[in-house]
């Protein structure tokens, strides 16, 4: 069964690099077939559902994780449902629906569209969980192995976070290849930061609303497993601003002539604003997450916004 997703470019950052002090190393996910790491997991997921006779599959999410199942769905053949909230960009509603996918708008955020994709649940159906899944984890870790097998062991990841399902692939990667010492630095927005209110509360807990316009990290709540690995890898937390992010997108654009939307900028911004942080590290991973809800001009926009 050939995988879903493709082996995506492991660049080195001339400019980056220069600023931080040591290698870093751009894991271009960005350029999966849809515009994201979401490829991996539920491509795996969808193949693993067709496998058992599942018909259709049913997905809620705020872009990315839709679209690639919505892709997925397409290369299987399979029917698709997307449940997408009201703060989902018109942009990401036309590209699902450009992959066949039936797209229901409901709830004012991802847990209200997450609960009415559950209700439409039947024995024909499978519903694929955006990042809380064990399925995806095993999906995501292969950006890892593709890594290693370029000849690269990171002594830092840097990766953003929305529900933490790249989170915990990327651990079951490191594991999966002895790297327990590699810390994780692990980057949210403010408006949408779910994992850093679960490490200050000391557990993982409902954010009133997500307010960031990185709404591709608009996970209310962090997965149980991710706050559980904090606990047993070296992971650090960081936040950062809208600003920065946005920022980071149009300095990487400039830089590596990719455009990638502010979930993504949010990782990108420890290096470009922050590279005393990664100061001490010799390889350094980040992870080009990607994301296809922007556009150029709405990366100006936001930018003069703020």
């Amino acid at each position: 069964m050939s995988a879903l997703h493709i082996n995506t470019p492991l660049l080195q950052s001339p400019v980056l690099s220069q600023r931080v002090g040591g290698r870093v190393w751009l894991k271009m996910d960005n350029l999966q077939p849809s515009g994201s790491f979401k490829n991996r997991g539920i491509g795996y997921a969808c193949q693993q559902h067709q496998a058992r006779g599942v018909k259709q599959l049913l997905s809620s999410s705020g872009g990315n994780a839709g679209l690639a199942v919505a892709y997925c769905g397409r290369m299987l053949k399979m029917a698709v449902t997307v449940v997408v909230p009201t703060s989902t960009k018109p942009r990401a509603i036309e590209l699902i629906e450009q992959q066949g996918a039936k797209v229901i708008v409901i709830g004012e955020h991802w847990a209200q569209a997450h609960q009415h994709a559950m209700s439409l649940l039947d024995e024909q159906s499978a519903y694929i969980h955006p990042f809380d899944d064990p399925l995806l984890w095993h999906g995501h870790a292969s950006l890892i192995d593709e890594v290693v097998q370029a000849g690269i062991k990171p002594d830092a990841v840097v990766l953003s976070v929305g529900g933490g399902g790249l989170l915990c692939g990327v651990v079951k990667g490191l594991k999966r290849h002895d790297l327990n010492d590699c810390e994780v630095l692990a980057v949210e927005t403010t408006g949408a930061a779910s994992l850093a209110a679960a490490i200050e509360a000391g557990s993982p807990v409902a954010l009133a609303g997500i307010t960031s316009i990185a709404t591709s990290l608009g996970a209310t709540q962090v997965s149980d497993k991710a706050y559980e690995l904090y606990g047993q890898h070296p992971i650090s937390s960081h936040v950062v601003s809208d600003k920065a992010a946005v920022d980071s997108c149009m300095r990487f654009l400039d830089d590596h002539r990719a455009l990638v939307e502010p979930a993504c900028g949010a990782s990108l911004s420890i290096a470009y604003d922050l590279p005393q942080r990664l100061k001490d590290k010799q390889n350094i991973l980040i992870i080009v997450c990607g994301g296809v809800t922007a556009t150029l001009a709405q990366l100006q926009s936001w930018q003069q916004q703020l």
